[in-house]
């Protein structure tokens, strides 16, 4: 554990406040602390597709993208296809304060407390 906080400490002190920032930003809205909007376009012709807003965290592997939203109800997910003339853009709705001399760490608890049975 102490070799891990070592590398996390080093890694660090390296990083810009422009990187601690963005990094900041980015592991609260996938806690979906910050409000997004985000835009599905056609870049052929320049019309909208889809705009998803609200408090959303997003995944985008290779050609997939993964929109999953937090509401008052529970959470509603969302997949869509990227391709070739469809892509998207992801706006920060409003701005949001976080330390640049600070840091995140976000444990799983399932990986921190072990899973009992109560008898």
């Amino acid at each position: 554990m102490r070799y891990i906080f070592l590398a996390l400490c080093l890694a660090l002190v390296g990083c810009s406040d422009a990187q601690v920032a963005s990094s900041n930003l980015s592991q609260a809205a996938d806690k979906f602390e910050i409000a997004r909007r985000i835009v599905f376009y056609n870049g052929i012709n320049g019309e909208y597709i889809l705009t998803i807003e609200g408090y959303c965290s997003q995944l985008h592997e290779d050609k997939k993208f993964t929109v999953t939203c937090k509401t008052e109800q529970g959470y509603k997910k969302h997949f869509l296809g990227l391709s070739d003339n469809v892509t998207y853009f992801s706006e920060q709705v409003d701005p949001a304060k976080v330390g640049v001399y600070q840091y995140r760490v976000n444990f799983k608890p399932s990986v921190i407390i072990p899973s009992f049975d109560v008898r």
